[in-house]
């Protein structure tokens, strides 16, 4: 992540420290109600056109029906939307939010034993925030510091509910990969330590194919003894445990999503080799900022492509990047999304989605599509998610202005029918909750000036009762060379 990007992100979860006690209380929603109509909105259902003056019926959390003309039954909320635009939920395809701690295990080059979602932090207030910019799900991804990183995980956004309650209901789990300078080191050192293998590209798509050759002997140990079994064998001996292996053998086996952070056409090229070499698919290229180079063979081994939609130059690897690019792959075939793998950059995805309009010529559905149905299908979650048809989840988004509008501000965010977000109830909140957090802040200084007063002539400074400590040699982000 670029300097000023760490920058912004301690400025923001500092203040977010402070709002957060506020925004806790605050943000746990009412039960839904068991029928909801949203009606007079401009419907973009993403997968069969827009319906104007459109009405959406929600029960128990479903999309029961949409259309022109819904009556409203005698037991709904209705929410009249007149002169708004509803969308489905925004999907970031590449996100590191909700995340306790850093999101890389960069000790070794193969980190597939650790999980994000056990370390998913429901308090993290970007969640809201995002959820205030229309996001609905996201897909958390552990950092980019090893070849094989660690298993990820599709939350939606329910903000205010435990940990527990956010992995996305029947999601097919998902492992990071990385290609290029952020596994190989170049861009990350720490002072005094030894160097970690790999340390070239090659080292990179070595490192990756040793796993999978280890993971598919490993796979057939286990064939064999499960043969065993089944005819009979009851001196069968099932063999070692490898937690490392595990999640490879899953890949192999179709029941594990690779998501592979790149940038360069010939890294792109050699992963796509080597998952044909050992029977897997690379479900999503992540950045694949040189993907419109290679488009044609992304699509024929039926990868999809999560990018960005103008960032460029912020390293090496980058400096071929051209916001034409979601545009050229769509138009080869791939399937594309536009992600953020910014907290920040999460809150206006409609925008970025909309850049493709300009630097591409997408038409509005197709650029609406790159960050609803596209990355839905992406994840494989498009069954539930993506689009607003009868029997999906009623995750949905609505606006005041057209969401791939410089103007368009959410008004309201849903997931499963319940209301995430409110931004009426939010402002008319601001208040009290500047009067509180102004009432802790000064509390907090006043027990620091009293903690103060209250040391000894001479405590805490060098000499007093122990030797000073010489400065510690700083120590590099945990975080580096995992978001980009």
């Amino acid at each position: 992540m670029p300097i000023e990007k760490r920058s912004r992100a301690a400025i923001v979860c500092l203040l977010g420290f402070f709002a957060l006690p506020f925004l806790t209380r605050a943000a746990n929603p009412p039960d839904a109600p068991p029928v909801i109509l949203i009606q007079n909105a401009t419907i973009f259902t993403v997968s069969h056109g827009t319906i104007e003056h459109g009405s959406i019926l929600i029960k128990d959390g479903k999309i029961a029906e949409v259309g022109a003309s819904i009556k409203a039954p005698k037991d709904a909320q209705v929410f009249d939307a007149a002169g708004q635009f509803v969308i489905p939920g925004i999907i970031d395809c590449h996100s590191h939010i909700a995340v306790d701690g850093s999101v890389n295990e960069g000790s070794v080059s193969v980190s597939s034993i650790v999980n994000i979602a056990d370390v998913l932090n429901p308090d993290d207030v970007d969640i809201y925030r995002d959820l205030a910019g229309g996001v609905t799900v996201a897909n958390v991804l552990h950092g980019s510091a090893n070849a094989i990183g660690g298993q990820t995980v599709v939350i939606k956004l329910r903000w205010g509910l435990p940990a527990s309650k956010l992995p996305f209901e029947g999601a097919v789990p998902g492992i990071k990969f990385a290609l290029g300078e952020n596994p190989k080191r170049s861009n990350f050192s720490i002072p005094g330590s030894n160097p970690r293998y790999p340390a070239t590209r090659m080292g990179v798509e070595e490192t990756i194919r040793t796993a999978f050759a280890e993971a598919r002997d490993y796979k057939k140990t286990w064939d064999d003894y499960d043969k065993k079994v089944a005819a009979g064998d009851k001196n069968a001996i099932p063999p070692r445990r490898d937690l490392r292996l595990d999640p490879l053998v899953e890949v192999l086996e179709g029941k594990r999503y690779v998501h592979a952070h790149c940038y360069r056409e010939d890294e792109i090229l050699m992963l796509l080799r080597v998952a044909k070499e050992f029977g897997f698919k690379v479900r999503t290229l992540q950045h694949v900022l040189e993907g419109y180079k290679v488009a044609d063979e992304i699509a024929a081994a039926g990868t999809g492509a999560s990018t960005f939609s103008d960032w460029w130059a912020y390293k090496v690897e980058a400096y071929d990047a051209i916001p034409y690019n979601a545009a050229l792959m769509t138009h080869r075939g791939v399937i594309v999304s536009v992600n953020s793998d910014d907290a920040e950059e999460a809150t206006h995805l409609n925008q970025e989605a909309a850049k493709t309009m300009k630097y591409g010529g997408l038409t509005h559905d197709e650029a609406l599509k790159l960050v609803t149905l596209n990355p839905a299908i992406q994840l494989g979650i498009d069954k539930r998610v993506g689009s607003i048809d009868v029997g999906k989840d009623a995750d949905l988004v609505i606006y005041n202005h057209d969401p791939l509008s410089a103007y368009a501000v959410v008004q309201e965010t849903l997931i499963d029918g319940r209301v995430y977000f409110d931004r009426k109830r939010d402002i008319a909140e601001r208040e009290a909750r500047e009067k509180e957090k102004k009432a802790l802040m000064e509390k907090e200084k006043k027990a620091e000036e009293k903690r103060a007063g209250d040391k000894k002539p001479g405590e805490g400074k060098p000499g007093a009762g122990k030797p000073e400590e010489k400065p510690k040699p700083p120590q590099a982000d945990a975080v580096s060379g995992g978001a980009l």
